[in-house]
């Protein structure tokens, strides 16, 4: 069966006319917004969209690339003030279990759906975690796609209204004006890291191994830019089209259960980052625009694209992000386990 069906060739074609019209309209962020509002728009309104899997995967591999591009002797140098501010990672994570578990409780939620809804780890991971502890894929799914769709929605417009950030960085320089030869080793990291990675079983293998690749590559002085321009564009358009595409088929049930519950549980996220955010402002950790994205509960691959555009330090802002995903992704199956929730047997369907 081709790649391309139809319904991936008109999610295409609605993500791009959706990038046409926010720049049109010189709304901000089109390549990311445009794909992502269209998308959700058509879903809703019934349109069978389809995502683009392997290209929406490979996608966040640019955005590995860049981020191990930013890793450099310079960065390793402030790792003994950045760990005093991840530090703070697992009491900021254990808040918002402590926060988000009654609050999906009391809203009817079963204790797998209520935990791993509550967890701020990527989607997918999160997804695959509860189906094992049987919770309700669909509603994990709609609920962190919303987290997803709502922090990504108002992180710029936080950054540009309360730390008056342009949001004009440039992304990178053009393809051409990049030597070949770095261009080639960004290539190599990138699929060597993604495939390398899904084959050691590493956790959000797409991003982190050509993380880790090219980081190697730069501290041994090989690379010394981030990926084109032109890479980094295109990686919004999928990212973008990655979020609308998960509410193809929500039903008006969905919004007002499923959708409204996340919307209010990111209310909840958005005021403990606040609070973390204050506490690492006024103590010195971090600037504010870095101290905003690196306690912002998106996935990672959001807070490295608006890292990037904010002109933030990305090392600084991904460090604390890997540092969250590491502690749900490996904390949360074991304290699952522990509070007695169910799983499937060896060997059961999916």
């Amino acid at each position: 069966m081709s790649f391309f069906t139809r319904r991936r060739a008109a999610t295409l074609v609605v993500a791009l006319v959706g990038v046409a019209v926010f720049a049109a309209l010189d709304l901000p962020l089109p390549f990311l917004f445009g794909p992502m509002i269209a998308c959700l728009i058509a879903a809703l309104a019934g349109a069978k969209l389809q995502g683009m899997g392997q290209f929406s995967i490979g996608a966040r591999t640019v955005l590995g690339v860049a981020v191990g591009a930013a890793i450099t002797p310079a960065l390793l140098g402030q790792l003994p003030v950045m760990a005093l501010s991840v530090g703070l990672m697992p009491l900021y994570i254990l808040l918002i279990g402590l926060v988000g578990v009654p609050f999906f409780r009391r809203l009817g939620f079963d204790p797998a759906t209520s935990y791993y809804a509550a967890m701020p780890g990527g989607l997918q991971d999160m997804v695959v975690f509860g189906q094992e502890a049987g919770a309700d894929v669909r509603a994990l799914s709609l609920i962190h796609a919303t987290r997803m769709l709502i922090i990504v929605t108002l992180a710029p417009i936080i950054l540009t209204t309360f730390y008056g950030v342009s949001l004009t960085n440039p992304l990178g320089l053009p393809a051409a004006e990049i030597p070949i030869f770095e261009l080639a080793l960004m290539v190599v990291a990138a699929i060597v890291g993604w495939k390398g990675g899904e084959r050691i079983g590493l956790f959000g293998a797409p991003i982190i191994g050509p993380l880790v690749v090219t980081a190697c590559l730069s501290l041994g002085g090989l690379i010394h830019f981030r990926p084109p321009e032109e890479a980094i564009l295109a990686a919004q358009v999928f990212i973008g089209i990655g979020i609308g595409v998960h509410y193809v088929g929500v039903t008006l049930r969905d919004l007002r259960n499923i959708v409204a519950a996340g919307v209010a549980f990111v209310i909840l996220l958005a005021a403990l980052a606040a609070a973390f955010t204050e506490v690492v402002t006024l103590t010195g950790l971090a600037q504010p625009v870095e101290g905003f994205l690196s306690f912002a509960p998106g996935g990672q691959a959001e807070m490295a694209m608006l890292a990037i555009i904010a002109g933030a330090d990305l090392g600084f802002v991904v460090a604390h992000h890997l540092a969250r995903i590491v502690i749900v992704i490996s904390g949360a199956p074991i304290a699952a386990r522990l509070m007695g929730f169910s799983r499937k047997p060896p060997g059961a369907d999916d």
